[in-house]
């Protein structure tokens, strides 16, 4: 009864026809993929390549028809579909190691003909929904080291595969998937902590001793905040400090070139501003030639003149940045966060597990893209190929966000018809 009364109070009492669409959530994604559009638009017309413009316009169509579809597709459905579906994605991440096309030294595209895709957005909701599925079992418990561990393994299958490509932007993504339904799910924070900090801590070590002791130092003690037995923190303290011992040998013996490249850039982007530096010290010169209210549609120095290159993509940030100003850049963040905290009041609004976790992923996989883009295009994180939702260009990204949409608006609308009941 407590849970009812509170869902009124929460979803309010307007007509049944009008609550069982999630408007908040659909209105800013509308919003975000129109910018997008002409974002897209603006940076590739002038430069005579209006076919990016019309192949997301049809992108766009595509996942919005796709999105309707599972809105009324039975989640009963969808939860019995989940074992084939999971199975599907990562045969296709196999296949593409197989018989995929290379681009820019990345083995993961299929094609079909004209067409190309992604196995990897793919397998983001595959992954998804068969771990959703496997939480929602009776007595599993995230505080368990043994249902913990075999989130983590249905994590691990796709990282593999995609890590092999190799596409390790990509790969990253279903870490913060791991961490964002661990933290929704109740799992031990300690152990997330000892998951979470070691990388921290190996990348501090990368600027210097100084550095890494700062990092060790804040970590010991934020391992002691948590009370646990000796051995314990002193385990997870072991962990870090071998952590950030270990990586420089890492950083010397086993990155590729192009890897040690990224990370140096990371560390000084003036290092080379005409080779691997060049998108990032363009980028943040669009960003700030913009000022606070931008110099226009259309009017950017840096995006028209094509200074970054492919800014219609990982840098798609830039352009209404650099066209609206400070003011633009806040409120493409202002959306895109505002929709992720829009999902996680609906995930936690809804009654059941599988719904619930699907939800929480979602939101964790866009706040993790937003933050990684977005700190690409500012030069304060390194470039990975990881795309703004709804704003970058590419079929492949855009419709499964949409269909991600889809099955929140589903879950939401099967709230509300329980709720109304």
């Amino acid at each position: 009864m407590a849970r009812q009364n509170y869902l009124g109070e929460r979803i309010g009492s307007q007509s049944e026809g009008a609550s069982v669409v999630e408007w908040t959530a659909l209105a800013i994604t509308l919003v975000l993929c129109a910018w997008g559009l002409l974002s897209i638009y603006s940076a590739t017309v002038n430069a005579g390549m209006p076919t990016y413009f019309a192949k997301q316009a049809i992108f766009t169509g595509i996942g919005l028809a796709l999105m309707v579809g599972i809105i009324f597709t039975p989640v009963r459905w969808i939860e019995v579909a989940t074992p084939f579906v999971y199975g599907l994605g990562l045969l296709l991440l196999v296949a593409v190691l197989l018989v995929g096309k290379v681009v820019n030294g990345q083995k993961n595209w299929i094609a079909l003909g004209p067409i190309t895709f992604q196995p990897s957005e793919l397998a983001k909701i595959c992954t998804l929904l068969a771990i959703a599925r496997f939480l929602s079992r009776p007595n599993v418990n995230l505080q368990t080291i043994r249902d913990l561990a075999t989130v983590l393994l249905y994590v691990a299958a796709p990282v593999v595969l995609i890590v092999l490509e190799p596409d390790y932007g990509s790969a990253t993504v279903f870490g913060a998937l791991f961490l964002g339904i661990a933290l929704w799910g109740g799992a031990d924070l300690l152990l997330l902590y000892a998951l979470v900090t070691p990388p921290i801590v190996a990348l501090t070590a990368l600027f210097g001793v100084k550095p890494l002791l700062v990092a060790l130092v804040l970590v010991s003690v934020g391992t002691l905040m948590f009370r646990r037995a000796v051995v314990v923190t002193l385990v997870v303290i072991g962990i870090n400090i071998g952590a950030g011992y270990v990586m420089p040998w890492v950083f010397s013996n086993v990155l590729k070139p192009y890897q040690k490249q990224r990370i140096e850039i990371l560390l000084d982007p003036n290092k080379d501003p005409r080779g691997q530096g060049y998108n990032v010290v363009q980028s943040k010169m669009a960003v700030g030639s913009g000022g606070l209210w931008g110099r226009g549609f259309q009017q950017g120095t840096q995006t028209q003149l094509r200074y970054i290159p492919k800014q219609w993509t990982d840098f798609i940030y830039c352009v209404p940045t650099e066209e609206f100003g400070f003011v633009g850049g806040t409120l493409v963040i202002g959306l895109l966060a505002g929709l992720c905290m829009r999902l996680l009041k609906i995930a936690e609004l809804v009654q059941r597990k599988f719904e619930s976790t699907v939800i929480a992923g979602i939101a964790s996989i866009w706040t993790y893209h937003t933050f990684i883009n977005i700190g690409m295009a500012l030069g304060l994180l390194p470039v990975i190929g990881i795309p703004l939702p709804f704003m970058s260009y590419g079929g492949t990204s855009l419709v499964i966000n949409l269909c991600m949409l889809g099955l929140v608006m589903n879950f939401f609308r099967q709230m509300r018809k329980r709720y109304d009941a």
